[in-house]
C-alpha cells in the first residue's frame, strides 16, 4: 500500500471519527440539559413559592417537618436544605463550607464534566475536519504527481472527501457553540437562584445560632 492510497483509507476513516465526536458532543448536550433540568425549578416564581413555605417551617422551628418536605425532592435546593436541616447543629461556619462544597462538587460538578466535554468537541470538530482535508488533498495530487494517466473520478473523490470532512467538522462546531452558551447561561441562573435560596436558609440558621 503507498502512500497516496493509505491517505485515502485515513481519509475514508475520518468521517467515522467526526460521527463519533459529533454523537459524543450531542450525548454531553442532551445530558447537560437533562441535568439542569433535574436541579432547577420551572421557573423563579415556583422557587420562591418552595422557599416561603420551607421558612416558614424553619421559622416556627419546625425541623422535622422541613426535613420531610426536602427528603426526597432531587432538585439542587431542596437537597441544599436538607443538609443545612440535618446539620444545623455544627455551627454557621462549618455548614456554610459544607453546602459550598456540596454545591461545587454535587451539583456543578457533573454539569462542568459536561460543559467541558462539549468544549473539546467543538474544537476537536473542525480540527478532524481540517485532517481529513489535508489527507484528502495529499491523496488526490499524490495522484495527480504520479506521473501516470489518472481518471477525473479518483481526483474528484478524493477532493470530495477533503471537503466534506470541513463541513462535517464545521456542522458539529457551529450548532454545539451555541448549545454550549445556552448551557452556560443556564447554569449561570442556577448558580443565581442557589446563591439567593442558601443565603436564606443559612441567614435562618445564623440567626437562631445568636438566639
Amino acid at each position: 500500500m503507498n502512500v497516496n492510497d493509505l491517505a485515502q483509507k485515513m481519509g475514508d476513516a475520518c468521517y467515522g471519527f467526526l460521527a463519533l465526536n459529533f454523537l459524543w458532543g450531542l450525548y454531553c448536550v442532551i445530558m447537560a440539559f437533562r441535568r439542569l433540568w433535574q436541579l432547577g425549578f420551572a421557573n423563579r416564581q415556583k422557587q420562591n413559592e418552595f422557599l416561603e413555605e420551607l421558612m416558614t417551617k424553619l421559622q416556627a422551628r419546625q425541623y422535622t417537618a422541613a426535613a420531610e418536605m426536602t427528603q426526597d425532592d432531587q432538585r439542587a435546593l431542596p437537597q441544599l436544605a436538607h443538609v443545612a436541616i440535618v446539620n444545623r447543629t455544627i455551627g454557621y461556619d462549618p455548614l456554610r463550607q459544607l453546602l459550598t462544597e456540596l454545591l461545587q462538587h454535587d451539583v456543578l460538578g457533573e454539569l462542568e464534566y459536561r460543559t467541558g466535554w462539549i468544549a473539546t468537541t467543538i474544537k476537536s470538530g473542525p480540527l478532524l475536519g481540517l485532517f481529513g482535508t489535508v489527507l484528502g488533498m495529499m491523496a488526490a495530487f499524490g495522484r495527480i504527481g504520479s506521473g501516470v494517466k489518472v481518471n477525473p473520478e479518483m481526483i474528484a473523490k478524493d477532493i470530495s472527501i477533503a471537503l466534506i470532512c470541513t463541513a462535517m467538522g464545521l456542522a458539529t462546531a457551529i450548532p454545539f457553540n451555541f448549545m454550549l452558551s445556552a448551557i452556560n447561561v443556564r447554569i449561570r441562573l442556577l448558580q443565581e437562584s442557589l446563591a439567593s435560596g442558601v443565603v436564606r436558609i443559612l441567614e435562618h440558621f445564623k440567626t437562631s445560632q445568636r438566639a
